[in-house]
């Protein structure tokens, strides 16, 4: 095991430090915390935009793993190659963050290489959002019948869509709906700024109007409470168009790549594919790629699935999206108690929200040997640990309450076919990854 400091991101939408679950758990694992700030995300992963760091060392992780790429296992070095195939954060959303969608893995190539100063790599970037607190977010668009009702219903969304889109998504008929859906979500995005603006106004003080004889609808108070956050944006229309997702604690949500999603509050872990890459569109002070996000859309309508996790082990539960990249695992030792959890068949990185104790590594367990690496590590609340595939792992908690790790992993569904864990790496396929970061 290989402890690990994490870096913080203080991006404007985040939560006070004393408020801020990045903050406090940044703190703990070494960070200084400047209270003036927000703290929005903490990062663990190896991502060159927020890299974790060796503890004690200056050396990253990313180049720990490209001298060992071993650590990874044998099926992890096959599929993604020399590094970490996902990112794990932790967020604390204060205001909302921008109506966004996060390319597939052709568009982010395309972007990439023809925009690098906004599409900082090219991988593509499905995402799971898993509730720490009551969390609210936008995600996907609703149903053709719910949009109908809104538009009928809401006169200044109508406006600034336009009677021609408006009209032809009223009536079209279910085979012309998705394109119908396409064009009147992209006339308002692009619907001209000050028209937006006299639109929201007049909305605004409608709804506070008709709030005085009328419960309004658990929508329209979003939308007041998004334009006290970010007046006058188109973004604050946009949210008639898509599903307010809420999540009680333990509660996830996956979204695939080019799928719209905001966002709204809350505490949360987060892991995702290993990218940064975000097309955004509204609610933001940032660079909008607006023409992008509306054509890449899969304009998809529906509800999220939520993942509630399922056990796979005694005191550990599952979340398992539909992607190959990653998984996040719940690990929770009662106190004073040990346990011990299956060897892991690929890398794992472990976030400690409550409690304190130790984790132990089998002797010999794995066929990664290095002086950095840890058979035995003390946790508390905000350690950051990375674990080597092929580790067996035994967890024991203090006596004064539960520990309590959230784990990124690789997708099981990555180690579908049953086969023994090698004591060692073919030793080709070490040679092959390692031949592959000098050729990079």
């Amino acid at each position: 095991m290989i402890s690990l400091r994490c870096p913080a991101q203080n991006y404007a939408w985040g939560r006070p430090a004393e408020k801020s679950e990045v903050a406090k758990l940044a703190g703990l694992n070494g960070s200084t915390i400047d209270e003036s700030k927000p703290f929005a995300e903490l990062w663990m992963g190896t991502h060159p935009s927020g890299p974790a760091v060796i503890s004690g060392q200056d050396s990253t992780l990313k180049e720990w793993i490209e001298a060992h790429p071993e650590a990874l296992g044998e099926a992890v070095l096959k599929r993604f190659g020399t590094d970490l195939p996902y990112l794990f954060k932790v967020l604390s959303v204060q205001t909302a963050l921008s109506i966004q969608s996060h390319p597939d893995k052709k568009l982010a190539e395309k972007l990439h290489a023809q925009q690098p100063q906004d599409y900082k790599d090219d991988n593509h970037k499905p995402e799971m959002a898993l509730a720490l607190e009551d969390f609210e977010a936008l995600c996907g668009f609703v149903s053709n019948a719910e949009l109908k009702q809104q538009l009928q219903q809401q006169p200044e969304l109508r406006l600034c869509v336009g009677e021609e889109a408006a009209s032809a998504f009223l009536e079209a008929e279910e085979e012309q709906a998705k394109p119908a859906l396409k064009a009147a979500f992209t006339a308002l995005m692009t619907c001209d700024a000050e028209k937006v603006a006299g639109a929201i106004d007049t909305l605004v003080q409608r709804l506070n109007q008709e709030a005085a004889g009328r419960a309004l609808s658990e929508k329209e108070a979003l939308v007041l409470r998004l334009n006290q956050q970010y007046p006058n944006d188109v973004g604050v229309l946009s949210a008639f168009f898509l599903n307010q997702v809420r999540l009680a604690p333990g509660e996830a949500i996956y979204l695939a790549a080019n799928e719209p999603h905001a966002y709204v509050s809350g505490e949360l872990v987060e892991c995702m594919a290993a990218s940064d890459n975000v097309i955004r569109a509204g609610l933001t002070p940032k660079f909008r790629d607006t023409a992008v996000l509306c054509e890449s859309l899969t304009y998809n309508t529906g509800v999220p699935e939520v993942l509630k996790g399922q056990p796979v082990h005694d005191h550990v539960k599952a979340y398992r999206p539909p992607f190959d990249e990653f998984e996040i695992q719940h690990i929770e030792a009662p106190a004073g108690e040990s346990v011990t959890v299956p060897t892991n068949r690929g890398p794992l990185l472990l976030l400690v929200h409550a409690g304190a104790g130790s984790a132990t590594a089998a002797e010999g367990s794995s066929s990664v040997k290095d002086a950095a690496l840890q058979q035995q590590a003390e946790l508390h609340r905000g350690s950051i640990v990375f674990v080597p595939a092929g580790t067996a792992l035994t967890f024991d908690a203090s006596a004064a309450g539960p520990l309590k790790i959230w784990v990124a992993a690789v997708n099981a569904k990555v180690f579908a076919v049953p086969v023994e864990v090698p004591a060692v790496v073919p030793a080709e396929v070490v040679e092959a990854a390692k031949e592959s970061v000098l050729v990079a």
